[in-house]
């Protein structure tokens, strides 16, 4: 299984960009049971989460983000997005995905993407 995510770059305040994450290798089941989620790591700082979407569908977000990202997913394709709108500075550092699943003992992780918001 490999998560590869995609769509980070450059940036200005106030613009958008959407991360994708594709689940390659990965069993509909897995996937579809499987707790989602986005994280962001910003220069010296450490990993934490933004965005979770758990297997009920239940969501929650940093609250730095409230209002601004959504996460989301797409069963058929095994892909699960971050819609950043409204971008800030302090937005900037490398967005990671992962899939996780203690049904099927899964834990997975993407190798990350980097978002940088200029001023």
């Amino acid at each position: 299984v490999q998560l590869v995510e995609s769509g980070g770059g450059l940036v200005q305040a106030e613009e958008s960009l959407r991360l994708s994450c594709a689940a390659s290798g990965m069993i509909l089941s897995v996937f579809s049971s499987s707790t989602k989620a986005w994280y962001a790591q910003a220069p010296g700082k450490q990993r934490e989460v933004v965005a979770q979407m758990a297997s009920d569908g239940v969501i929650n977000y940093a609250d730095h983000v409230k209002g601004r990202f959504t996460i989301s997913k797409d069963n058929t394709r095994k892909r699960v997005f971050l819609q950043m709108n409204s971008q800030k500075p302090e937005d900037t550092a490398v967005y990671f995905c992962r899939i996780g699943s203690s049904s099927y003992g899964a834990d997975y992780w993407g190798q990350g993407t980097q978002v940088t918001v200029s001023s």
